[in-house]
């Protein structure tokens, strides 16, 4: 009897029922779990060190965005970002004040008047008066503004209801005038034509430097056979006859010319060049 109840437990433990096996498995998971929670506590403070990162960072962000606004506030309503010193160079004809005139911008206007528009500002001045051929902006040290010109020079003088008025290099009649010629420089007289009369001064303005003072007087004196005649009175006693459209390359032979001339007379560069005396 008692040897088919071992055989019994036997086959039990090897042929499990169904709700058996469930137990079985049941209790497995069972045996798991605090391991399971023994990992995931392992794993909070990692997770808290992460997140406690991730919150500095974007806190770090806020107050570095708050500094940069902060710090561009101070500097607007700082003296930095105002003009506090104006200097100019290059320029002769205009004076200082005159040029700072002109440009519109004084001490104390802020730099971003400048800043960004140096372009317009410039077509602004050439647009105010026809000596200025270039003229540049430029802020340095944050708020010291410096202003570079480029002048056309005087060429001459144009006789105008009693006054002279400037005409400059670029051949353009300026609207500075003044009672009297000033300088080394010639009056122009007699021309009918604007247009000639430009010309004339461009040519003038190629001449050199020695040959440019040496000039007292050119008059219009045109004829039939050179319509474009040019009639100069010069410094040294002579005069000179030419043509407005050979002017500036037949004029750079009249030293050679007159250092010959034994008296003083007439030099002719219409038609080749020569000099007979008056």
């Amino acid at each position: 009897m008692s040897f088919k109840i071992n055989r019994d437990k036997s086959n039990r433990h090897v042929a499990m029922t169904p709700w058996e096996k469930y137990q079985s498995e049941e209790r497995k998971r069972t045996a798991k779990k605090p391991n399971r929670v023994q990992r995931i506590g392992a794993k909070l403070p990692r997770l808290k060190h992460q997140k406690n990162r991730r919150l500095a960072q974007r806190m770090g962000i806020l107050i570095a965005i708050f500094g940069i606004i902060l710090v561009i506030s101070g500097y607007y309503v700082s003296p930095l970002s105002h003009i506090g010193r104006i200097s100019v160079h290059g320029n002769q004809a205009l004076s200082k004040q005159r040029v700072i005139k002109l440009s519109g911008i004084d001490r104390g206007d802020s730099i971003y008047r400048v800043v960004g528009k140096e372009q317009r500002l410039s077509k602004r001045v050439k647009q105010q008066t026809p000596r200025v051929k270039h003229i540049t902006f430029s802020i340095a040290h944050f708020n010291q503004l410096t202003i570079r010109v480029v002048e056309y020079p005087t060429a001459g003088f144009v006789p105008a209801n009693g006054y002279y008025r400037v005409a400059l290099g670029s051949g353009v009649i300026s609207h500075e005038r003044q009672k009297q010629p000033t300088g080394s420089y010639p009056v122009y007289d007699k021309f009918k034509s604007h247009k000639q009369l430009s010309q004339m001064i461009q040519q003038y303005a190629k001449l050199s430097k020695k040959i440019q003072t040496g000039i007292s007087e050119i008059q219009f004196s045109p004829t039939k056979a050179d319509p474009e005649r040019i009639h100069l009175y010069m410094n040294d006693g002579n005069e000179v006859y030419a043509t407005i459209s050979t002017f500036a390359s037949k004029m750079a032979y009249y030293p050679s010319i007159a250092a010959k001339m034994s008296h003083k007379g007439i030099v002719n560069l219409e038609v080749g060049a020569y000099s007979y005396s008056f």
